[in-house]
């Protein structure tokens, strides 16, 4: 079945309880004496409560009642946050330097609201020492505790061994976090090209002022 209300001469009832264009109750009226209505606003008539006896109509712009309802949909699934799982590979005998870049990367998801998948790969015989992996895994959540905490614990899965972080933050909280600082960073830059712009008017002012030189 159609989701869409029906409206106009597609409303087959004898009479229906009538809102007005700003929402004031008309009270029950024919179906006919409705539709007058509808064309004196130059409105459409739309069953807005199609199960009520008898069914309840509003006096209203449907096209444009369309148009807001689809903008608002859409506003709607661009700010809807989705938990994004990234992924992190390491190596058991992973160097500091290396570590510290991978560890800045499973910080920067986090604080994101991702979920972040830590795969150690062993090639080898470092096979036979899963407790290097593990150890790693363990150091790494202990490293990015205060952001993350362990969803999923390590377990081997063939010649890899994985765990799964999730972040303390919610999605929403974390993208929320990023417009404030984004705002934040863009009032900031304003405020610092504010003094060079009034010294330039004030250098501008001086000059003007100077006499000319016979």
């Amino acid at each position: 079945m159609s989701a869409e209300p029906r409206i106009n001469d597609r409303i087959r009832v004898p009479e229906v309880r009538l809102v007005g264009p700003s929402g004031e109750q008309v009270g029950i009226v024919p179906l006919a004496k409705a539709l007058e209505l509808a064309q004196e606003y130059d409105l459409d008539l739309v069953e807005v409560a199609a199960q009520a006896r008898p069914p309840v109509c509003k006096l209203m712009d449907y096209g444009k009642f369309k148009y807001e309802s689809a903008m608002k949909a859409r506003e709607a699934r661009k700010n809807q946050a989705h938990t994004v799982i990234k992924e992190m590979k390491l190596r058991p005998k992973i160097d500091p330097h290396d570590y510290d870049t991978k560890k800045g990367h499973v910080v920067r998801f986090l604080k994101q609201g991702d979920k972040v998948k830590i795969t150690i790969m062993f090639r080898g015989r470092e096979q036979s020492r899963p407790e290097l992996g593990f150890r790693l895994l363990q150091r790494l959540a202990d490293d990015v505790a205060d952001l993350g905490f362990i969803e999923s614990n390590p377990k081997q899965d063939g010649r890899n061994m994985i765990m799964v972080l999730g972040p303390h933050k919610k999605k929403t909280e974390a993208m929320a976090e990023a417009r404030e600082a984004q705002a934040a960073r863009k009032a900031e830059r304003q405020q610092d090209s504010a003094p060079a712009e009034e010294l330039a008017e004030e250098q501008e002012s001086a000059e003007q002022q100077e006499p000319a030189e016979a």
